[in-house]
């Protein structure tokens, strides 16, 4: 009996140490998807925008003719001398701390966000290894994390969520819930369904009361996002958790950096970072809850 305890325990410190090492790889990985896909969604809308106004490109526009890096194909450089990432200059977080946080070639200072979001994304990876196993949901959970990742820092960075990047990941979840891997199909149908509108019908009330826009349509599709892979019932846990959050870090800026209230706050990174709270710990939140309560 204690020899199977062992052994399960080491399989499991193994896997989540396997996949913490590899979420290292993807984050760095991740790093190239977030800062390309905005540029390449740019010139792709400055182009279909010139062909609709039937608009002939000037010879100022000529550095805009080429499309941005290709994410997979083009190597990482240096933005300011363009000197290439070598292999050895390229291993997550240790290359960083090798090079000081500077470029080998020009001493530009690299921004301390790349070994963060390895970091992170490493964490998260050895999270859902700890909290769920070697299941065939597995893959498909860390498929939803990293892609959470990418669109919380496009959003901090561009006040954008992508279709590119929501649409896919959405059918998926759908797809792995036809199959009942996480909750069953009919939960992820109506989380879908009720993720998008509940946050609509917040935006049109705050609209005719305000006469401003609350939130873009992208936080609506990520909310459905996160019902078609969770569920309708972490639905209200995620919109709970994720207000919370955007509240505390709101406060926080304002009151302590001084932020200009007026300025629009991404709310995808709340978003996320509740929907990853429902992931891991959402069932037990919601058990504990109703326990507290007497329901159950």
């Amino acid at each position: 009996m204690f020899a199977e305890v062992l052994s399960l325990l080491e399989s499991n410190v193994a896997l989540i140490s396997s996949l913490s090492l590899l979420g290292l790889f993807v984050g760095s990985f991740l790093n190239v998807v977030i800062y390309r896909i905005p540029l390449r969604l740019q010139h792709e809308w400055r182009t279909e925008c010139k062909e609709f106004l039937e608009i002939e490109p000037s010879s100022a526009d000529n550095q805009e003719i080429a499309p941005p890096e290709n994410i997979f194909t083009s190597r990482s450089h240096c933005p300011r001398c363009g000197h290439l990432i070598t292999a050895l200059e390229n291993i997550p977080v240790l290359s960083y701390l090798f090079l000081h946080g500077k470029c080998s070639e020009c001493s530009t200072r690299i921004s301390p966000r790349y070994p963060a979001i390895e970091i992170l994304t490493a964490t998260l990876s050895g999270l859902v290894a700890w909290s769920f196993g070697l299941t065939p949901a597995l893959p498909f959970l860390l498929i939803l994390v990293w892609s959470l990742i990418v669109l919380s820092f496009i959003d901090i960075d561009h006040k954008l969520l992508p279709d590119k990047l929501l649409l896919p990941i959405l059918w998926l979840g759908l797809l792995v819930n036809s199959q009942g891997l996480i909750t069953d199909i009919y939960s992820s149908l109506y989380g879908t369904v009720a993720g998008y509108l509940s946050l609509w019908f917040i935006y049109q009330g705050f609209k005719c009361l305000t006469g401003k826009e609350g939130m873009g349509y992208g936080d609506f599709k990520l909310l459905a996002l996160i019902g078609a892979w969770l569920g309708w019932q972490m639905l209200p846990l995620v919109i709970l958790f994720s207000s919370l959050v955007g509240a505390v870090i709101g406060i926080l800026g304002i009151l302590i950096l001084g932020r200009n209230r007026q300025l629009p706050i991404p709310f995808g990174p709340y978003l996320s970072i509740a929907g990853f709270i429902a992931l891991i710990w959402g069932r037990e939140i919601v058990d504990n809850y109703l326990q507290f309560a007497g329901i159950q």
